[in-house]
């Protein structure tokens, strides 16, 4: 048996050990988390201070509903608990009350002892299979491992999914058995109960970055999703309106690099976002309008798809619409709609090259006609490699306009030997539309490319790597291009813009 890494975990006050260990006698690597023991006599106090908690702290319905009260409650939870402990229990140790209190409050607001799971920020998914079995983790670094956590039955995970589902005002019960939620973290949450899911009740916990990608990030060796040239592309492109779909398989990255491009967005402009989910975090100070899907109730009544968003959102005036994923022909249409009314468009897809997307728009069951597809102007693929881990831009393209036998204009593809972009064909269409719109000739669409990567390279050389920060010296250079470029070629500090 050998250790292959370690770390510890905080949660809260809590420090949790965490172990990955190389097991001969296992055909996976196993994710040992050394959770602090309760003996049995701690576990039937916090049962019984629980119900104390419960009939001393009275929380509203409303309250229960609404997302925002969610650490309010927690935080009132956690006073009570203080007071309860130092009361009933004066003389127990300082860090066994600390042990106690989060397993009280985890037990009220929370996930349990999958709580302390979700404080690891090295995992990017929480898997609970049934409850015969140990939750499984995604980890950064060596993908999926066996923890040492196991649930205590069926009805504790079908009872943290039916908590989840009423904060944000869903339900999973036999009638609807499928349920999509998040956390109050922003963390994505899959649940899925028997008999549908034959073995088991099935929890599965997609974290969300607590800090959200930015550009600078992608453009960092250790991440290496982008290049400065691409970058500079993609900025030039969001900041004179043109439309962009990202493509992308499962975890690839697609609404991360949808997240990071939105810096881009000129200030004055109002953003309108649409998601089943809400995962998307744009810079504080844009003007933004984030809207979500919304399931109907037990009787089929009140709810409200993506395609009731879209087409609401067009009667909100936004300058720039933002669609979390197109899966149906009906969204697709509505989409493409807005693009041709001069709006400027940005979404995901799920296709694993530029060739593939183009062929899922056109067929069934999107079907998009060809003709529509003009008002695209790139698509962008985003590639993830499994076995490392790797998470890349895979091809950047343009397309035509669409009476051309061939509509794809390969731009830029990821060259894996290398691992590289690598420029494979001039652009062709992003030139003319932004001599169309902007009066710019090839001279001088060069020459703001050079700009924006000299600007994004000194924003990487300074460390800004905040989606706000990054926001801010962006709108700063479309207020005042000619100071932001000084004080980059000058080596300027960020403080001139930022203030801190």
């Amino acid at each position: 048996m050998d250790i292959l890494e370690s770390y510890k975990i905080e949660h809260g006050k809590i420090q949790a050990p965490v172990s990955i260990i190389k097991d001969s006698n296992d055909f996976v690597l196993q994710y040992k988390v050394e959770m602090p023991q309760l003996d049995i006599s701690s576990v039937v106090l916090i049962e019984e201070l629980r119900h104390r908690l419960i009939s001393d702290v009275k929380v509203k319905i409303e309250e229960i509903i609404d997302p925002k009260s969610y650490f309010q409650i927690k935080e009132r939870y956690e006073e009570a608990a203080d007071k309860i402990l130092e009361k009933e229990c004066p003389d127990m140790p300082p860090i066994t009350r600390e042990v106690m209190k989060s397993y009280l409050v985890s037990s009220m607001v929370g996930i349990g002892q999958f709580d302390v799971l979700l404080s690891d920020q090295n995992l990017e998914e929480i898997a609970l299979n049934e409850a015969n079995q140990p939750a499984w983790v995604y980890h950064k670094k060596f993908g999926w491992l066996k923890t040492n956590i196991m649930p205590k039955s069926e009805n504790e995970t079908q009872n943290y999914a039916a908590i989840i589902g009423r904060r944000i005002g869903r339900e999973i019960t036999n009638l609807h058995p499928l349920m999509d939620a998040r956390l109050p973290t922003g963390d994505r949450v899959n649940a899925t109960i028997f008999p549908v899911s034959t073995q088991g009740n099935t929890l599965t916990i997609r974290k969300f970055a607590r800090k959200p990608w930015t550009t600078t990030d992608f453009l960092s060796p250790e991440v290496n999703t982008l290049n400065f040239e691409v970058a500079s592309l993609l900025w030039l492109a969001i900041q004179y309106e043109l439309n962009i779909l990202i493509a992308g398989g499962t975890g690839s990255g697609k609404t991360s690099m949808l997240n990071a491009l939105t810096p881009f967005i000129p200030p004055n402009q109002r953003v309108v976002s649409i998601e089943d989910t809400r995962e998307l975090k744009l810079p504080e100070f844009l003007h933004w309008i984030p809207l979500a899907t919304r399931s109907p109730n037990p009787e089929g009544k009140g709810g409200v798809s993506m395609l009731d968003l879209m087409v609401n959102s067009l009667r909100m005036r936004p300058d720039r619409i933002m669609v979390g994923e197109v899966r149906r022909g009906a969204e697709a249409e509505v989409l493409f709609e807005a693009m041709h009314t001069g709006h400027s468009v940005y979404s995901t897809i799920h296709a694993d090259t530029v060739e593939q997307t183009y062929k899922r728009l056109v067929n069934p069951p999107i079907n998009v006609p060809a003709t529509m597809l003009e008002s695209l102007h790139l698509i962008l693929v985003q590639f993830r490699q499994r076995r490392l881990n790797l998470r890349r831009t895979f091809e950047v393209a343009e397309i035509k306009f669409t009476e051309e036998k061939n509509p794809i204009n390969l731009i830029y593809k990821w060259v894996a030997r290398d691992d590289k972009l690598v420029p494979v064909n001039p652009s062709n269409r992003v030139y003319n539309e932004l001599e169309a719109r902007a009066g710019m000739d090839p001279k001088d669409i060069k020459k703001d490319l050079k700009n924006k990567q000299e600007i994004l390279k000194w924003m990487y050389k300074n460390k800004i790597n905040d989606i706000t920060d990054f926001g801010k010296i962006v709108s700063s250079y479309y207020m005042d291009e000619s100071s932001v470029l000084d004080l980059v070629k000058k080596g300027g500090n960020s403080k001139k813009i930022l203030g801190k």
